[in-house]
């Protein structure tokens, strides 16, 4: 037991502390590595509890491998996050769900509970600072000792402080309440993190030990709440320096919501084995269309999933500044098939220099976890959400401090699209966009096809505000403002939208985004003759480009422009746009409030209006794409 008045712990962590059996102040990863397998039994330790009117109920089975920690979930409902997890306690401003109206009670009960429980557990107790060195929430949690691999990967993500040497004045301000028997005893088994906002102090009570909703998305949640206090945003990101093999630069800021491609904007372009790149493989036909590329750019990765965007980093250039949240990325691995598909991130997962966390990876005690080895859901049938944490300490070539953006990038999951079988999935390899409407694609922000980073959804669905929506406990109109904001800001920026699956009838992974960043880093940020752009057939996909040509390569006009491929056409083209457009009118409806900007709420009218590209680009004028040659 340690001194605890030295702490500042606010009142309900101190009453827990003072009655529990004991607890454990943790100070580093090691020791949350430790506590991960204290307790286990041939080399397995189950994470367990005694659930009234269940019995004994196992949530994970954890085991010491060579690499690190390695997880798996008993339910494969809890492998993935679910979309509808996050509610709101307090009466503060918000477009989440409140605890009240899903639970038709009052949250105070089930919180006391929450605290009663806590102080029969034995606990683990560590402090963070979510953010920031320039602006950061002072953090505490408290959770169960035998949920150590929780503990862990929330420290790895976040932080963790050593509770003797704590930063002059450190006062928590956040406190996050693990408690992962209330999903059996009170939620029917699903996934609740719920949020509380109270006058000095903003409480996350997580009651699963999926680190996704909580541990991730859940301290998302805490520094959104900061950016609206402080006028901020913390952007839902991957971001690269790219540097080509002539020592150009430019750095790529790639948005979307999960599944969208942002930690494999990181990643080098996978290729086959004759070192050729697959660009696609026909669905009707089962062409397969390769392109040579002998070197590729280098690659500095600079964040993986969410990026602080402070104002002390706007750039007089007209360039957003970004700094990375996270102390370590939760990189999923579903796309790694078998050994030899990314070799920089097999290297270090298989030799990391400190021990990992690996969830939904099938090892065995003693064991090296292997990325492309993932559990099964059910025979037959491989969880789609193999997951890792690495510190970005050991990413190679991390970039640290402040990074300007040159390209702002937006990525699409998007279906299959025939004359047959119509879909949105009618986006080109590379469509450029004016500011406006890159804009309003942060707005609707579609979940996309096929997501394999949430329990699914059926039909196209939104993420919201900057794709992050679905994490924002308050008031999406005032995160539209913010990021307005941010597009009316930085004049010099360059706004692009990439799909990811499928163009057309061609499947394609991720090479879209891959493609494009070699391009765009090789050409640089010039503007485009007039001749190159063209208005997309649909407004919604701003400009799409009529040739592209890397390291004398030529890729085909149909992965450019998909009405031109003879499986789709011009009738199934118009039929997606429609589906699309549908799907833009119906989530913009929500923002027409008399609080929006109103250079918004311009923005948005135009579109529900049938706007042109032209249109869109006289509603925020920034650096023209196009040259007036």
């Amino acid at each position: 037991m340690q001194d605890l008045d030295k702490f500042k712990l606010p009142s309900g962590v101190a009453d827990i502390l003072f009655n529990c059996p004991s607890y454990i102040i943790a100070g580093s990863t090691g020791m949350l590595v430790d506590l991960a397998c204290r307790d286990a039994k041939n080399g397995w330790h189950e994470v367990a509890y005694d659930v009234s009117g269940k019995g004994k109920v196992t949530e994970a089975r954890v085991c010491r491998v060579r690499n690190g920690i390695s997880v798996n979930y008993v339910d494969p409902y809890m492998r993935r996050r679910d979309p509808d997890c996050m509610l709101i306690a307090d009466n503060l401003p918000t477009n989440k769900t409140r605890y009240k109206e899903r639970f038709k009670d009052d949250f105070s009960q089930i919180r006391q509970m929450t605290m009663d429980w806590l102080k029969t557990q034995e606990l683990v107790v560590y402090f963070f600072q979510a953010g920031s060195e320039e602006s950061s929430i002072d953090t505490i949690v408290v959770a169960p000792a035998n949920a150590g691999f929780f503990a862990l990967g929330l420290a790895l993500l976040q932080g963790i402080l050593e509770p003797n040497h704590l930063p002059i004045n450190f006062e928590p301000k956040a406190v996050i309440y693990v408690a992962p028997p209330f999903r059996h005893s009170h939620f029917d088994g699903k996934q609740i993190v719920v949020h509380n906002r109270l006058d000095n102090l903003y409480e996350m009570f997580s009651y699963n030990l999926y680190p996704g909703p909580s541990a991730k998305k859940g301290v998302y949640g805490m520094l959104i709440n900061l950016g609206e206090q402080e006028n901020w945003v913390t952007a839902h990101c991957s971001t690269v320096q790219v540097i080509t093999p002539y020592d150009n630069k430019i750095s790529i800021m790639h948005e979307g919501a999960s599944g969208g491609g942002k930690s494999e904007m990181l990643e080098n372009l996978h290729r086959e084995h004759d070192g050729s790149i697959l660009l696609g493989k026909n669905l009707i036909t089962g062409e397969k269309r390769h392109i040579i590329l002998p070197r590729a750019c280098e690659l500095r990765p600079v964040n993986d999933d969410m990026a602080l965007c402070l104002r002390s980093f706007q750039k007089k250039n007209g360039k957003l500044g970004l700094i990375d949240a996270e102390d370590a990325w939760f990189i999923r691995v579903n796309h790694i098939t078998r050994y030899g598909t990314d070799h920089d991130l097999e290297k270090i997962t298989i030799h990391p220099s400190q021990p990992l966390l690996f969830l939904n990876i099938n090892a065995a005690p003693n064991s090296t976890a292997l990325i492309w080895d993932h559990v099964e859901d059910e025979p037959g049938k491989l969880c789609p959400n193999p997951r890792v944490i690495i510190p970005r300490k050991i990413v190679p070539n991390v970039l640290n401090g402040p990074t300007t953006v040159d390209v702002r990038s937006f990525g699409v999951r998007t279906p299959p699209c025939t004359k047959d079988n119509p879909s949105y999935g009618i986006l080109g390899m590379l469509q450029f966009l004016p500011p406006s409407l890159a804009w309003l694609w942060r707005l609707v922000a579609p979940r996309g096809y096929g997501n394999p980073s949430i329990v699914q959804t059926s039909g196209m669905s939104s993420e919201g505000v900057g794709s992050y929506g679905p994490f924002a406990p308050g008031s999406f109109i005032e995160q539209a403002n913010l990021l307005l904001d941010q597009f009316i800001s930085n004049t010099d920026t360059r706004y692009i939208l990439c799909p990811n699956q499928h163009i057309g009838a061609w499947e394609v992974g991720f090479m879209p985004q891959w493609i494009a960043r070699e391009y765009l880093a090789r050409r640089g940020m010039a503007k485009f003759p007039s001749e190159q752009l063209v208005p997309a057939r649909c407004p919604l996909l701003g400009y799409a480009i009529r040739s592209m040509m890397v390291e004398g390569q030529m890729i085909g006009a149909w992965f450019l422009r998909v009405e031109r491929q003879p499986e789709v056409g011009e009738q199934a083209y118009d039929a997606g746009a429609e589906i699309l457009t549908n799907f833009f009118h119906q989530e913009l409806m929500k923002f027409l409030d008399q609080k929006i900007n109103p250079k918004g709420k311009e923005i948005i009218e135009c579109c529900l209006q049938g706007g042109t590209v032209e249109d869109y680009n006289k509603l925020i004028l920034t650096e023209p794409l196009i040259s007036d040659d």
